[in-house]
């Protein structure tokens, strides 16, 4: 399944079932888990670590030095995760000895045209990047977020589970899991009600997020004060707590918050 085009390290390892296409180069410490498929033109620099049945489409960049000042050359990794689907000119840098040494990818993403995920970024399960959208270094993506065509993410940015960033949104601040956000700069505007109900999510569930989130924004009281009575209110809601965890934890950014 290896076209006598593509370029492949000794030291690089391939699973079962492996395409390599036509004019791919694949470096050393690279290891393709059984089922990959790189269809053609595919750059994997080094220390590339692909799950198992993860597709990538031509001209994508992957496991290049990082676009880091204070790169030195250290042994840092891009790890991308199972049954992920990574499209065409999409690039991805590994880690820096500043970040965790790795940049990850989950398991399920869809990574679109000419995305870009940069050094350290940690990226959750089931993420969509759309065509054109931009990770800064250390950002963090959880599970199912949606990000739009031609987002831009400032550095270390947090993006919770579940948040839908609108597409052509300038991200500068944290946003809250369940989050619908949009705009340049972008500011909160809701929840993501489309995809808590896809999720599964029952009626009285998504009411009390509801109500708890218009708690929180209100323009009663200290942010502080808000949490503490949404945290009493609806502390048997884990959902509501995973936004109160989210809007506790220590953070280089400010929260992004409604206009």
């Amino acid at each position: 399944m290896i076209h006598p085009t593509a370029l492949i390290d000794p030291k690089a390892v391939l699973g079962k079932n492996v395409t390599v296409g036509p004019f791919c180069h694949v470096g050393p410490h690279v290891t393709l888990e059984d089922d990959v498929e790189l269809v053609s033109h595919v750059s994997l620099a080094q220390r590339v670590h692909v799950g198992q049945g993860t597709k990538i489409f031509p001209f994508s960049a992957i496991g290049h030095l990082p676009q880091h000042r204070s790169y030195k050359g250290e042994p840092s990794w891009v790890k991308i995760g199972a049954r992920c689907l990574i499209r065409e000119h999409v690039t991805i840098h590994p880690g820096t000895e500043k970040g965790g040494m790795e940049t990850l990818i989950g398991n399920d993403c869809m990574i679109m045209v000419a995305a870009h995920v940069a050094h350290d970024c940690i990226v959750g399960n089931g993420v969509l990047l759309t065509n054109n959208a931009t990770l800064g270094g250390h950002v963090q993506v959880g599970d199912f977020a949606n990000i739009g065509g031609m987002v831009g993410v400032h550095q270390f940015v947090r993006i919770g589970h579940g948040a839908i960033i609108g597409g052509m949104s300038g991200i500068e601040n944290d946003v809250i899991p369940y989050g619908s956000v949009m705009g340049n700069r972008a500011r909160l505007c809701g929840l993501n009600l489309v995809g808590l109900k896809r999720r599964g999510l029952d009626r009285q569930t998504i009411h009390e997020l509801r109500g708890a989130y218009r708690l929180l924004f209100a323009n009663e009281g200290t942010l502080a004060e808000r949490i503490q009575d949404v945290s009493e209110l609806f502390g048997s809601n884990p959902y509501v707590m995973e936004i109160i965890t989210f809007m506790k934890a220590d953070s280089s950014r400010s929260l992004c918050l409604p206009a």
